[in-house]
């Protein structure tokens, strides 16, 4: 991951010095998992691609990834003060400057959208997945219900996955289909859609479960949705009945992955990885 990481750095290396750029180097450069571009890189291989090749479309997604981090982390939002172990932007530097960097890490995703591939089709299929899938029919849609269900929180498991398959599920989801379209095998697109949707709403259990379980100091971000009193999977089902979910999602994942029939073992790797996480 260290050579994904100099790419990312040179993504915003061209633009002009500014307190903006700062606050968007900060940010996408903070570390963090990046489960999201290991899936897309795992999704290469698993069709038997060089993982570089999917260099600029996984950094897109790294940018809308952590401008909606930045978003999120606001006082008009999460009002949350700490993120992968920092402080968040708005607190390192300010909330108008931290606004902005989100605004252009959105926009900066765009530029290497376009750069993921010389196949000018494919190109077309990413821009326009990476827009539905980040915006008013993806994860901001979700972001919006998570919002409301602030006022009135979901009472029900379905609502609460409904919220999840959106603001979590969407951006998990668009590195496998991505892979998909950088190989051109536009005809895995829907097996694809129901493993991403399956890994993020097992990725969101879990974070409901450390929520409760890991110490800030481990997770590296505070625990909003406890002080806010949101429902999560926890509140609605328990801890041990949320562990089994978690389980059964993957598992159905490993196996819709094997049926594709690929060179699946790394990203069946990174499942368990997934699985076995503690924060």
């Amino acid at each position: 991951m260290n050579e994904f990481e100099d790419y990312l750095a040179t993504c915003l290396d061209e633009l002009p010095a500014s307190p903006v750029k700062d606050a968007m180097y900060y940010s996408l450069l903070a570390g963090g998992k990046r489960i999201r571009p290991n899936l897309l890189f795992c999704g290469l291989m698993a069709y038997g691609l060089d993982p570089k090749k999917g260099y600029a479309a996984a950094a897109a997604i790294e940018m809308i990834h952590t401008y909606s981090l930045i978003h999120d982390d606001l006082p008009a939002m999460d009002n949350d003060t700490l993120r992968r172990g920092k402080p968040t932007c708005h607190i390192a530097y300010g909330e108008a400057t931290a606004i902005l960097a989100g605004d252009a890490l959105l926009t900066q995703a765009f530029v290497e959208a376009t750069r993921a591939s010389d196949d000018t089709n494919a190109v077309t299929h990413i821009v326009k997945a990476l827009a539905e899938y980040s915006g008013a029919e993806g994860m901001v849609l979700g972001q919006s219900r998570d919002l409301e269900a602030q006022a009135q929180p979901a009472k029900s498991i379905e609502a609460l996955k409904n919220i999840h398959l959106y603001k979590t599920g969407k951006l998990l989801t668009l590195p496998l289909l991505f892979a998909c379209l950088l190989a051109g095998k536009r005809q895995d697109r829907e097996a694809w859609k129901q493993i991403g949707q399956n890994i993020g709403l097992a990725f969101q259990i879990q974070d409901d479960i450390f929520d409760v379980t890991a110490s800030v100091e481990l997770l590296g971000k505070s625990s909003s949705d406890l002080a806010n009193d949101k429902a999560t999977y926890v509140k609605f089902m328990g801890i041990e009945a949320a562990q089994e979910e978690v389980s059964r999602l993957l598992n159905e994942s490993r196996t819709m992955i094997k049926q594709l029939q690929l060179h699946d073992k790394p990203l069946l790797t990174l499942i368990d990885t997934i699985a076995k996480r503690e924060s």
